[in-house]
């Protein structure tokens, strides 16, 4: 079943946005996400499938940014 999971972030330019990618690209379950930098929040959306906000969170951070629930 497809799901939706939303984040708050600091990720806040397309630099960090490359310096996640890998992360989030090798993350079980995710199919699609994108980080709506112009939002103050800073808003991660990650779409897919059996998706696990523990793993989410994991791959932000071991990036170097930080993660709460949306």
């Amino acid at each position: 079943m497809e799901q939706v999971l939303k984040f708050k972030t600091n990720i806040n330019c397309s630099s960090c946005v490359a310096q996640v990618k890998p992360k989030l690209d090798q993350a079980t379950g995710i199919k699609r996400w994108e980080v709506d930098t112009n939002d103050k929040n800073k808003i991660l959306t990650v779409e897919g499938e059996n998706l696990s906000e523990v793993n989410v969170i994991e791959a932000v951070k071991s990036a170097g940014f930080k993660i709460e629930q949306g």
